[in-house]
C-alpha cells in the first residue's frame, strides 16, 4: 500500500506541490518520491525548490561524485582535501599558502556573454577570498564557435568585455588564459574562470556554522530577482529555443560593490569575529544556509523578513533562490555582533543579522511570520542524502570513423598552409583579447605572456608562483583516456617553461549531457587519464567545478577537461620566458621523437574542415623525464628560453619564439629535420624548444644525457630571418600576421 503524504499543518506553502511542480522545477519522479520518504510529508513549495537547486547537477554534483572520488585529492603540498573548502589551499612554505580555484560560468554566458562572464569573475574572487586570502590573480579558459558565425562574434566580445571590466574594475591582473575555437561551441560556448589568492597559514576561514544560538548574518548587496533558479535551470540543462527567455536566470554584478566586500571581509576575518563564513553564489541562501550547516552538524533558524531586499513583495521562494551577486552569510561569534558591524561600516558594506545557528540540524525559514520551510541540511548537500548516480556508459560510434579517416596533404604546400595556421583563431595571438585585460595592476605579475604566467609573492621576497590553464579538446574527442592525461602533462609543461615546479592543479569539467552514454564514457575516460597523469606527476587535485549540459539541439561540445596548473618558483631571479633572447644562440628540440603524426591537429583541422585521427602518443614516464631535465636546466641558468611545441607543432612554435623575441629574432634551422609535413606541423607531445648560448651546449647535453632525455641542437638564432624547411620570411611579417589575425576577423 502507497504511503499517503500530507503536508504538515505547521508550514505554509504558497503552492500546492505534486510530481509535475516536481518536473517543472528539474527534479525527476524518483528524487521527488525521495524527497517524499525524507520528509514524510509532502514539502512546501519554497521547500521543493530548495531540492530543485541543491539536488541540480550543478550544486550536487550527482552524476560526477563517484568518478571524481577516483582522483588523486590529497596529499603533497596540500592543506585541505579537495572539496573541503571552497578553494583549494597549497602550502608554500614560510607559513603562507595559495589558494585557487577554477570554475565554469558557461550557460550564463551563453544567455548574456557580458554578465555571465563577469559574474563568473566575480564568483570565483569570491571562492578565494570568503577563505581569507587576498586575490593576486585571474585566469580564463575559453571555448567559442567558429568566427565566421556573426553570433559567435557578438559571444567572444561580450564575454571578453565582461571578463576585462570585472577584474580591472576589482583591481585583480588577468594574467593568462587561453582561446580556443571550434563548431561544436556554437551555441555553448565555455567560460571557465580560475582565480588565486595569497593568505597565511592558519588564518582562513571556513564553510562552517557552529555554535547554537551564534548569529547568522548577511553583508553585502541587497537581494533581488536576478538569477533565480541559475543553478538548476539554466546551468543544468540544455539549450533549446527557450533560451532566450532564461535572461532573469543570469545574475548582475557590481565589481567596485565586490572590491569592498573583499576589504569587510578579509578584515571580518582577521578580527576573530568570525565563526564561519561563505558566498552566496549558486543557488544563494539555500546553498549557504544548509552547506554550512551540513559542515558542522548544526542548524538555522533564518528570518527572511530580515533579509534587504531590491524589490518589495518578494516570495520565501524568491529570496532563498536569488543568486544576486556580492553577499556572503557569515556565522559570527556571539557577543562580537558589534566587531562585525563596525568593520563593515567601515567599508560601507551592509550588514544585517537574519538568524542564528540551532543544534538541531534542520534548515528553519520563516517569511511574513510564517514558517515555509523545515528541512533536514543534511538531506541537501553533496555527502549527505542527495541523490548519487552512476549513468550508462558507451564507446562512441564516431571513434571508428574518425580514427580511420584518411586525407591528402598533397595538395596545399608546407608554406602556405604554415601561414594559414599561424593566422587560424585558435594558433594566432589573442593580443586583442588580452589587451583589454589588466596584466600588471597590484604589480605582482613579472610575465604574462611567456608558457604560464609569472608571478611574485611580495609576502615572500625572492618566491614566485606560475600559472596557466591548459586543455586541447580535440585530443579528447578523440581519445578521452589519452587527452584527458596530456591536458594535465601541457599544463604541467608549461609551469616547467618558465621555471616552476607543478604541485597541484584545479580542474573545469566541462561536458555535454551525462543522460547520454557516450558523453559519460568520454567523462569517464577523461577523468581516468587526468588521475593517471596527476599520480604519476605528483599533482594532486584540489577541487574545481563539473559543467555538464553543454550542449543544444545542434551541436554537442568537445570534451573539455580544463586544467588549472600551480608551480612554484624558488628564486624569481631563475625564470625564463619563451622568446628568443641572444643572436647566435643555439635552438635545441628536447623531447621524445615519437613517430610523426598530424592526428588531431589544427593543421588537419583547416585542412578537412573536420577534426580526424588520433590523439597523439603519449607516454608519461618519458614526459616525467622531460620535465625533470628542462626544470633542471632553467635553474641552472643553462636555458635562455623555452616554448613547448603545441597548436600547429614545431613549425608554429619556432615562429611563436621569433615574434616573442627580444628585439628582432629569427631562426635558421640547419638541420635536415624536418623531413616530412608531420614533421612539421605534428603536435607530438612531451616537446621542447629552449635556446641556449653556444659555450652552454655541452652543459645542456650533460643535464638531458643524465634524465635520459632525447636532444637535437637544430639550428641557431637569427637577426630577423625565419628560415624553416620551405618556409621562409622575415619576423616582422610574422608578427604583423599572428598579431592582427583575430582582430581582423572579429572587428572585420
Amino acid at each position: 500500500m502507497q504511503t499517503q503524504y500530507l503536508p504538515s499543518p505547521t508550514l505554509y506553502s504558497e503552492l500546492p506541490v505534486n510530481h509535475e511542480t516536481a518536473k517543472e522545477l528539474g527534479l525527476t519522479p524518483a528524487e521527488y518520491d525521495k524527497i517524499l520518504e525524507t520528509l514524510g510529508r509532502v514539502p512546501t513549495y519554497t521547500e521543493l525548490g530548495i531540492y530543485s537547486v541543491m539536488w541540480s547537477e550543478h550544486c550536487s554534483y550527482k552524476n560526477s561524485i563517484l568518478q571524481l572520488k577516483t582522483l588523486p585529492r590529497s596529499g603533497g603540498r596540500m592543506l585541505v582535501e579537495a572539496g573541503e573548502e571552497n578553494a583549494g589551499l597549497i602550502d608554500i612554505g614560510d607559513g603562507y599558502a595559495i589558494c585557487f580555484k577554477i570554475e565554469s560560468h558557461n550557460h550564463p554566458s551563453a544567455v548574456e556573454p557580458f554578465q555571465g562572464a563577469a559574474t563568473g569573475v566575480g564568483g570565483i574572487l569570491r571562492d578565494i577570498f570568503t577563505m581569507g586570502a587576498r586575490p593576486v590573480a585571474a585566469l580564463n579558459s575559453l571555448r567559442f564557435g567558429n568566427l565566421d558565425n556573426e553570433r559567435t562574434k557578438y559571444l567572444l566580445k561580450g564575454v571578453v568585455h565582461g571578463i576585462g571590466h570585472y577584474g580591472n574594475c576589482f583591481g585583480v591582473p588577468t594574467v593568462g588564459g587561453e582561446v580556443y575555437f571550434d563548431e561544436c561551441y556554437t551555441d555553448n560556448p565555455l567560460v571557465n574562470a580560475m582565480a588565486v589568492g595569497i593568505v597565511k597559514v592558519g588564518e582562513t576561514a571556513s564553510a562552517i556554522a557552529i555554535g547554537a544560538g551564534n548569529p547568522v548574518m548577511i553583508l553585502g548587496s541587497s537581494t533581488g530577482k536576478d538569477g533565480i533558479h541559475g543553478a538548476s535551470l539554466l546551468a543544468s540543462r540544455e539549450f533549446d529555443e527557450k533560451t532566450e527567455d532564461m535572461r532573469p536566470t543570469v545574475q548582475v554584478g557590481d565589481p567596485f560593490a565586490e572590491k569592498l566586500l573583499l576589504e569587510a571581509t578579509l578584515e571580518l576575518i582577521a578580527s576573530g569575529c568570525i565563526v564561519g563564513m561563505q558566498d552566496m553564489g549558486a543557488a544563494g541562501i539555500c546553498c549557504s544556509t544548509s552547506e554550512m550547516s551540513a559542515k558542522g552538524n548544526s542548524g538555522m533558524r533564518i528570518n527572511l523578513d530580515l533579509v534587504p531586499l531590491r524589490e518589495q513583495g518578494m516570495s520565501a521562494y524568491e529570496i532563498m533562490l536569488s543568486e544576486s551577486q556580492e553577499r556572503m552569510l557569515a556565522v559570527v561569534e556571539k557577543g562580537k555582533e558589534h566587531i562585525a558591524r563596525a568593520v563593515c561600516e567601515k567599508w560601507d558594506v551592509p550588514i544585517t543579522e537574519i538568524g542564528e545557528v540551532s543544534d538541531d540540524g534542520l534548515i528553519r525559514i520563516f517569511r511574513n511570520r510564517q514558517q515555509v520551510v523545515e528541512l533536514p541540511a543534511q538531506s541537501l548537500v553533496l555527502g549527505g542524502d542527495a541523490p548519487v548516480y552512476v549513468r550508462e556508459s558507451q564507446e562512441p560510434a564516431y571513434f571508428a570513423s574518425v580514427r580511420n579517416a584518411t586525407y591528402d596533404t598533397s595538395s596545399v604546400s608546407d608554406a602556405d598552409m604554415f601561414w594559414k595556421i599561424l593566422t587560424s583563431p585558435t594558433v594566432a595571438s589573442k593580443k586583442w583579447i588580452y589587451e583589454q585585460y589588466d596584466s600588471q595592476v597590484r604589480t605582482n605579475t613579472m610575465n604574462s605572456k611567456a608558457d604560464a604566467a609569472i608571478m611574485r609573492i611580495k609576502e615572500l621576497p625572492g618566491k614566485g608562483f606560475a600559472v596557466c590553464t591548459d586543455c586541447n579538446s580535440r585530443y579528447a574527442y578523440l581519445n578521452p583516456y589519452r587527452g584527458g592525461m596530456i591536458a594535465v602533462a601541457e599544463a604541467a609543461r608549461n609551469v616547467v617553461c618558465v621555471g616552476a615546479e607543478p604541485v597541484a592543479i584545479t580542474n573545469c569539467l566541462n561536458f555535454g549531457n551525462p543522460y547520454d552514454p557516450e558523453v559519460y564514457y568520454q567523462f569517464k575516460e577523461a577523468i581516468r587519464g587526468m588521475g593517471d597523469a596527476c599520480r604519476a606527476l605528483g599533482t594532486p587535485v584540489t577541487g574545481g567545478n563539473v559543467s555538464f549540459h553543454n550542449q543544444s539541439r545542434n551541436h554537442a561540445i568537445f570534451p573539455t577537461p580544463t586544467i588549472g596548473m600551480l608551480g612554484l618558483i624558488d628564486d624569481v631571479n631563475k625564470t625564463v620566458g619563451n622568446g628568443f633572447k641572444n643572436q647566435g644562440d643555439a635552438i635545441v628540440l628536447i623531447g621524445a621523437q615519437s613517430t610523426p603524426n598530424l592526428g588531431g591537429s589544427e593543421y588537419v583541422k583547416l585542412l578537412t574542415g573536420e577534426i580526424l585521427g588520433d590523439a597523439p602518443e603519449f607516454d608519461i614516464d618519458a614526459e616525467i623525464r622531460l620535465q625533470k631535465a628542462v626544470l633542471s636546466a632553467i635553474r641552472s641558468r643553462i636555458v635562455q628560453s623555452a616554448h613547448d611545441c603545441a597548436e600547429g607543432g614545431i613549425a608554429i612554435a619556432l615562429a611563436e619564439k621569433a615574434i616573442n623575441a627580444t628585439g628582432s629574432l629569427g631562426a635558421q634551422i640547419t638541420t635536415t629535420f624536418p623531413a616530412t609535413t608531420a614533421d612539421l606541423f605534428g603536435e607530438m607531445q612531451s616537446r621542447i624548444l629552449v635556446s641556449v648560448r653556444p659555450n652552454d651546449l655541452l652543459k645542456l647535453m650533460e643535464v638531458f644525457a643524465s634524465h635520459n632525455v632525447p636532444m637535437e641542437p637544430i639550428g641557431f638564432v637569427t637577426g630577423g630571418e625565419y628560415i624553416f624547411g620551405s618556409i621562409s620570411t622575415t619576423v616582422e611579417e610574422l608578427r604583423v600576421a599572428y598579431s592582427t589575425a583575430l582582430e581582423k576577423i572579429v572587428l572585420g
